[in-house]
């Protein structure tokens, strides 16, 4: 096999301190969760208690030469894992938004399409909370019921 060109080192190095980077910009509980070494661990939870400068400089290139020793391809995954799970989250609040919004607007269609999809659902409660919700909005009181109705689609798309 043919040695690397410095470029070609230099090239991974930056890949690795970036991956770092991201992984400092988790939660504290999602690092937890990512199955590494203790030492790379406690260095990315230190990260996030400083805040700027060249300390803060200094830790991610740390970071980077403890990256360097460990195989990023887990790591790697289990950041793609929690990455898509946020986009899909994101996806679902605003599908959930447009629902609350079509509902407030008088959607009765997508009420029935409520309905058929999640049958345990309260239709009772549902009508109620959508009734308010326009009510408020007519009054152009602060959007209350529109947050009720909200957490009421929230809890069905979690069932």
């Amino acid at each position: 096999m043919e040695p690397k060109s410095k470029s070609q080192v230099k090239r991974e190095m930056l890949a690795l301190q970036e991956l770092g980077e991201k992984l400092v910009g988790l939660t504290a509980d999602q690092i937890k969760k990512i199955d590494m070494p203790t030492e790379l661990r406690d260095a990315l939870l230190f990260t996030a208690t400083i805040k700027k400068g060249e300390a803060r400089r200094r830790q991610l290139q740390y970071i980077g030469a403890l990256m360097r020793e460990v195989d990023p391809e887990p790591i790697q995954k289990a950041f793609d894992t929690i990455a898509r799970g946020e986009l899909q989250d994101a996806e679902r609040f605003r599908e959930l938004e447009r629902w609350r919004d079509e509902l407030v607007k008088g959607s009765d269609a997508l009420m029935e399409e409520i309905a058929a999809r999640f049958p345990g659902a309260d239709r009772r409660k549902l009508r109620q909370l959508v009734l308010n919700a326009r009510k408020e909005r007519e009054e152009e009181k602060p959007p209350k019921a529109s947050r009720a109705l909200f957490k009421f689609l929230k809890a069905l798309l979690k069932q």
